[in-house]
């Protein structure tokens, strides 16, 4: 199993114009080791678009969901440093969203990954889960090029939980639903991947809704506990 952990907190954003290099500075520097110092976070990783929106992505791999709605967790977001309160204003266009790990396949990160923000037409969603996890995602850890793939799926209790972080992010988050992650070597090959084996066409024709969001993300940064 490529993921740690299994539960994820995944998060899209925007910078407001200007502020890119005082939000990697305080991602790097303060604010992703210390989401790994809470107990249960076990990694966290941030993105750069390559193509897509938004421009990040950070994925924080958890024990379990447990860990996204307990105390230590959440007393830290409701207790945000003096750096945080500065940077969240930056924040554009957020999607923030916590997932149980429906299944995971691969051994270690790829530096690039593709990230598919879908759901399932109504009535279809156990045609559409079948599918993926035991077809599509099977397929796309075995292409050339590709790391792992992951299929994880939203836990709207647990990411709407109110937290004094969250007011300083205006407008609020919006929510993702089923994510795909797929892990690769090279762009140019994930891209063909997400386009043969899990473009919008093929999606549909499995019982996925034809509204999928998909972007392709470069590695920036990692640490793990």
């Amino acid at each position: 199993m490529a993921l740690l952990g299994s539960a994820v907190l995944a998060i899209w954003n925007d910078i407001a114009p200007g502020g890119d290099d005082e939000f990697i500075h305080w991602h790097t520097r303060e604010h992703i080791p210390e989401r790994v110092g809470v107990p249960g976070f076990l990694r966290g990783r941030r993105y750069v678009a390559v193509s897509g929106s938004p421009k990040y992505f950070t994925l924080y791999e958890a024990e379990s969901l447990d860990t996204l709605s307990g105390g230590a967790y959440i007393a830290r977001l409701n207790d945000p440093t003096p750096w945080t309160r500065q940077s969240l204003p930056l924040f554009r266009n957020t999607k923030r969203t916590a997932c149980r790990v429906s299944l995971s396949l691969g051994l270690g990160m790829g530096g690039v990954l593709a990230t598919l923000d879908f759901g399932p037409s109504a009535g279809r969603d156990g045609e559409l889960h079948a599918w993926l996890t035991s077809t599509a995602l099977r397929a796309i850890a075995e292409r050339p090029g590709m790391v792992a793939a992951h299929l994880c799926e939203a836990d709207v209790a647990t990411t709407q939980v109110k937290t004094e972080e969250k007011k300083l992010r205006d407008p609020p988050d919006d929510l993702a639903r089923w994510v795909l992650m797929i892990e690769g070597t090279g762009a140019e090959s994930l891209e063909a991947v997400c386009r043969d084996v899990v473009g919008e066409d093929v999606l549909a024709r499995q019982g996925a809704t034809a509204d999928s969001s998909l972007a392709i993300y470069r590695l920036q940064y990692v640490l793990a506990r």
